[in-house]
C-alpha cells in the first residue's frame, strides 16, 4: 500500500487495522518513505528493527509512535506476515503535522556566503542545525576560519561526516595533523540527514540522525574566532572566483541554520548579508537513479537479456556497494562453449575470471577494499582479442582471448540460479549489497521494467532501494 501525502509533511506515528467484518489481516510490515515515489528508504527504530508488530484479528487497532519522525510526501507500507486463514487486509491511518521547509540545492560547483557586519565574529556558544541530501560521498558542508588559528569545518569524507574544530591553537592549523571527530555511514544515499552542533567553550555535541558524540575541542581558547564569513558548500579560494580549496557538496541542504539564523531564508530573499558563488537554486532536484538491493548471500540474481552489439563483442557497466568481502557480480556464459566469464569480488578485490575449458583459467584482479560501502563503478568490455575491466579511475586491467568474444544469451548479475543453468555457480557467495545503472552494450536497463516483469527475471531482490546499512 503507497500513500501520496501531497506534499512533504512531518509523520510522527501510523496505526493499521485489517479489513472491516473479514479474516484478513497483515501481522507483521515494514514502513517505507520518498520524497519523489521512487528511491525508497526503509525506516528503522532506534534499535535499527525495521520490522513493524501489526494486527491479530481485523477490527483492533494497533499504534505505532515513531521514535524519530518521518519527513516524506510518500509513504509505503509492505505486508511480511498475515493470518494464514485470510488475506492480506490493510487499513492505515497516519498521524503528524506540515513541515515547512527552505532548502538550496548546490550542484558541486557553488557555495553561499554569510558575510558578519563586522571584520570578525567570536563566539564562546554556538548552534548549529541543518539537513542535507548528497549525491556523492565527498563535499564540503560549512567552513570558516579566523587568522588566528581557530577554525571550523563540516564535510562529508566517504560517506561519512567529519567535523573539525580548533580554537586558539596556530600548531593544528598549519599541521597535517587536523583531527577529526567523525559520526554517521552512508550519508551519500541521496536521502535526508539530520544534522546539529551544539558548543558551549571547549564543550562540543556534534548529532548526526540518532547518534551523539561528544567531544572536547583542541586549543587554547574558550571563543571560536571567524573572520569575515561563513561558507555553505565550499571552500571559494580569495581572489579567485569559481575556484575553491576541497571537492563542494553536491546535493540539498534544508534549514539551515546558524546561531537562530535561517540562512537560506536570508539568501532566498536576496539579503545583503549572503552572498552566492555559481548556480544556487532553490528548490531540490531528484536524480531518477533506481537501484536494487541482492538481499540473500546465496539464493539472490538478476537475469538480463544480452541485446546485441552493433560492433561485436560486448560491454557491460555498472554500480555496487557492499559491505561482503566476497561475492559473485556478473557471470555469463561464453558464444564458444565452454569459454565463460566471471567478475567476483574475493578478498575485497575485483577478480575477473575467464574460464577457457573446465581445466584452464585466466584471471586479474584489481582494487582495494571494494567491500567499504561506498559506490564503485565497474565496466567489462570485449574488442578484437582482449576483454578489458576497470574500476572506478584505476588503470584498467586486460585478459587476451584465443578468439573473439560474444556474450551469451543472459547475463547474471549477483548469483546464479538453484538450478545449474550453462554451468553458472556461486563461486563462494551470491553478491549481497545494492547495484544500479546497469547498462548492456551501451543500452541502460530498466529495474521498474524488472520489477514489473516486464524484462529478465530474479530472485530475492528489492528495487528501487537501497537496503544495507552500517
Amino acid at each position: 500500500m503507497q500513500l501520496d501525502l501531497r506534499d512533504r509533511m512531518e509523520v510522527t506515528a501510523i496505526a493499521t487495522q485489517g479489513r472491516y467484518g473479514s479474516s484478513d489481516w497483515v501481522s507483521g510490515y515494514l514502513l517505507l518513505f520518498s520524497d519523489t515515489g521512487l528511491a525508497w528508504k526503509q525506516y528503522r527504530q532506534e534499535d535499527g528493527v525495521g520490522r513493524f508488530v501489526g494486527n491479530v484479528n481485523a477490527d483492533s487497532v494497533i499504534h505505532h509512535k515513531l521514535s524519530h519522525s518521518i519527513r516524506s510526501r510518500f509513504l509505503r507500507f509492505v505486508p511480511l506476515d498475515w493470518n494464514p486463514s485470510g488475506w492480506v487486509g490493510l487499513r492505515v491511518e497516519v498521524y503528524g503535522c506540515a513541515y515547512k521547509s527552505d532548502v538550496a540545492d548546490f550542484d558541486g560547483r557553488s557555495s553561499l556566503l554569510y558575510r558578519f557586519n563586522q571584520k570578525s565574529m567570536s563566539t564562546v556558544k554556538d548552534v548549529i542545525s541543518l539537513r542535507f541530501k548528497s549525491r556523492q560521498a565527498e563535499g564540503v558542508l560549512l567552513h570558516g576560519e579566523g587568522q588566528r588559528g581557530d577554525y571550523i569545518t563540516l564535510e562529508l569524507h566517504r560517506g561519512r561526516l567529519a567535523l573539525y574544530l580548533n580554537l586558539d591553537d596556530t600548531r593544528l592549523r598549519f599541521s597535517s595533523g587536523r583531527v577529526a571527530v567523525t559520526l554517521g555511514s552512508l550519508l551519500d544515499d541521496q536521502h535526508w540527514h539530520s544534522v546539529l552542533i551544539e558548543r558551549f567553550n571547549k564543550q562540543v555535541n556534534l548529532t548526526v540522525d540518532t547518534h551523539k558524540q561528544h567531544f572536547r575541542t583542541k586549543g587554547e581558547g574558550d571563543s571560536l574566532e571567524v573572520d569575515y564569513e561563513l561558507s555553505f558548500g565550499g571552500i571559494p579560494l580569495p581572489g579567485k572566483p569559481g575556484t575553491f580549496l576541497r571537492k563542494n557538496f553536491h546535493g540539498c541542504i534544508e534549514n539551515l541554520y546558524y546561531n537562530g539564523i535561517n540562512i537560506i531564508d536570508l539568501a532566498k530573499r536576496r539579503k545583503p548579508q549572503i552572498y552566492s558563488v555559481g548556480n544556487v537554486t532553490f528548490s531540490c532536484s531528484h536524480p531518477q537513479l533506481v537501484s536494487t538491493t541482492f538481499l540473500s548471500s546465496s539464493s539472490s540474481f538478476l537475469s538480463l537479456p544480452a541485446t546485441p552489439s552493433a560492433s561485436g563483442g560486448f560491454a557491460v557497466r555498472f554500480q555496487f556497494r557492499t559491505w561482503n568481502p566476497d561475492g559473485l557480480l556478473l557471470f555469463t556464459q561464453l558464444a564458444l562453449e565452454p569459454q565463460r566469464l566471471e567478475l567476483q569480488i574475493s578478498n575485497s578485490r575485483l577478480r575477473l575470471t575467464h574460464h577457457k575449458s573446465a581445466q584452464q583459467k585466466e584471471e586479474v584482479s584489481t582494487g582495494h577494499r571494494v567491500n567499504d560501502g561506498l559506490w564503485h563503478s565497474v565496466s567489462l568490455s570485449s574488442q578484437g582479442l582482449q576483454v578489458t575491466m576497470t574500476l572506478d579511475n584505476e588503470p584498467s586491467s586486460t585478459i587476451e582471448l584465443g578468439d573473439n568474444m560474444e556474450a551469451g544469451d543472459s547475463l547474471y548479475f549477483g548469483g546464479c540460479p538453484s538450478l545449474n543453468i550453462l554451468g553458472c555457480e556461486n563461486p563462494t557467495l551470491a553478491f549481497q549489497g545494492c547495484m544500479r545503472l546497469i547498462s548492456i552494450n551501451s543500452q541502460p536497463m530498466d529495474l521498474i521494467r524488472v520489477h514489473q516483469g516486464r524484462l529478465g527475471t530474479y530472485k530475492e531482490l528489492q528495487f528501487d532501494t537501497c537496503g544495507i546499512h552500517d
